[in-house]
């Protein structure tokens, strides 16, 4: 599914605006989509859960704040304006100390837990 009105009114996504429609964290929002890729949008705090994604890399794009993607053997950290892209397979989970904004681009229909599922799932293909 296609954004249709951003599409047709021809204007640019607002990242601040976007990001405060978003009522909690942990809940990615589609904004946009290039192919069969979306980037999303998300706020997060505190700790995720240990998954992976075996099908697909997953990029991380750090708006605001200060990100730690942890691993099986250590750690990268992520400020603003930084990106980082965890490989295809690779079990990690992502950590805020303090309130996080970022987008996220990876392909449509991917679960924010992969194949973890549970309480930290959110329903995937939601537009804001």
């Amino acid at each position: 599914m296609t954004d249709v009105s951003a599409a047709s009114t021809r204007q640019a996504i607002n990242f601040q605006e976007k990001l405060g429609k978003l009522q909690g964290f942990w809940q990615p929002r589609v904004v946009a989509e290039m192919n069969d890729y979306q980037f999303k949008l998300v706020r997060i705090e505190g700790d995720f859960i240990w998954h992976d994604h075996p099908e697909t890399d997953e990029t991380f794009i750090v708006l605001e704040g200060q990100l730690r993607i942890d691993f099986r053997d250590g750690a990268v950290h992520i400020g603003p304006g930084e990106m980082f892209v965890v490989p295809k397979g690779v079990e990690h989970k992502p950590f805020a100390e303090k309130e996080v904004r970022m987008m996220l681009i990876e392909p449509r229909g991917t679960l924010n837990t992969g194949h973890e599922g549970g309480e930290r799932t959110a329903e995937n293909d939601l537009w804001i």
